[in-house]
């Protein structure tokens, strides 16, 4: 609970590097890209546990080195975990109308 309470106060302080990045992303040709999938990409992937002593400027770091390729392996995973979990409530209603 702690941890989300200080990621919503960074975010607000953040946004800036997230906002640049989201523009990196758009002049390489990544037009789908959106400010909150960068955002959960940073939270999910390189934030997951976070320090307590890590320092503003060292988020910053992590929003700006973000590479496309990390950015594109966290969205590829992500939509085989949703399809995955969509299959099993498929199958699940499925086996249900069977029995």
């Amino acid at each position: 609970m702690m941890e989300q309470k200080r990621m919503e106060a960074l975010r607000e302080q953040l946004m800036p590097a997230v906002e640049c990045k989201y523009d990196e992303f758009r002049l390489l040709g990544y037009d789908h890209v959106t400010i909150e999938q960068i955002w959960n990409c940073l939270c999910n992937k390189k934030w997951k546990k976070i320090d307590d002593e890590k320092k503003l400027y060292e988020f910053v770091n992590d929003i700006l080195s973000l590479s496309i390729g990390e950015y594109m392996a966290f969205l590829t995973a992500e939509s085989y975990r949703t399809q995955r979990s969509g299959e099993d409530n498929n199958l699940e209603t499925i086996l249900s109308e069977l029995l």
